[in-house]
């Protein structure tokens, strides 16, 4: 196989299943589709106790990996299927599993050349690059706790930068944590907001009560960064 196209092979297979994805799942990755298919699920639940998480964990990291639209859908799944806990515990673990292969695949194919070409840079980017590198833990927890960061590009800027694969999972899966209570807890009582015909509230995370912790944990997690700049200064 060429070196040029083995390069590109993971990206490409990644947008084959993004897209894929997109045209199979496109109407499934929807509160229509869990409201009109609660009972089914609950049913194979009950049936195969053992087997649904597993089922679940490996289909939430397949939707991450690809980077289909709709994991919030496969999130609030998570917690009306399972409850808080272990709800949680499987949406955080099939999330960061999908953002680690799909780290580890763009790493593989363009992400080596890439960090070479940045280190062989000398502007804007070859600074930004050492800022990420000198606080890498802060900056990953960050971009995690406040999403400002779209969680694809989250996966691809590590993988260029060469962080280190159990510093990309860990932080990723602490980052995600406090979202992923959230947004589970929200689905957990999906099965009340079902039964009186409404919608769930997704805007719960722009509440007050909740987004001032997730903005706190934030700038907790910048504050080494801040300190080691401060230092410096």
């Amino acid at each position: 196989m060429p070196h040029a196209l083995r390069r590109w092979l993971p990206l490409i297979l990644i947008a084959f299943g993004a897209l894929l994805g997109l045209v199979l799942l496109r109407e499934s990755l929807s509160f229509e589709s869990l409201a009109q298919n609660r009972a089914a699920l609950v049913a194979f639940h009950q049936a195969h106790p053992l087997t649904m998480p597993l089922l679940f964990i490996g289909a939430y990291a397949l939707i991450v990996a690809f980077s289909v639209p709709g994991a919030i859908w496969v999130t609030l799944t998570g917690g009306f299927l399972f409850g808080l806990f272990p709800g949680a515990l499987y949406n955080v673990t099939g999330a960061t599993l999908g953002a680690v292969a799909l780290f580890l695949a763009v790493r593989a194919g363009l992400g080596e050349g890439m960090r070479r070409r940045i280190e062989a840079s000398d502007g804007a980017v070859r600074r930004l690059s050492d800022g990420i590198r000198a606080n890498e833990v802060p900056v990953l927890l960050t971009m995690r706790l406040v999403p400002v960061v779209p969680f694809f590009i989250a996966n691809l800027i590590p993988a260029f930068l060469g962080v280190a694969t159990w510093r990309f999972a860990w932080t990723t899966a602490l980052g995600i944590l406090p979202g992923g209570l959230v947004f589970t807890s929200v689905g957990a009582g999906l099965g009340e907001v079902l039964a009186r015909g409404e919608a769930p509230d997704l805007g719960v995370i722009f509440q007050p009560h909740v987004l001032g912790p997730l903005l706190g944990l934030a700038a907790l997690s910048a504050l080494p960064a801040v300190l080691k700049r401060l230092r410096r200064g």
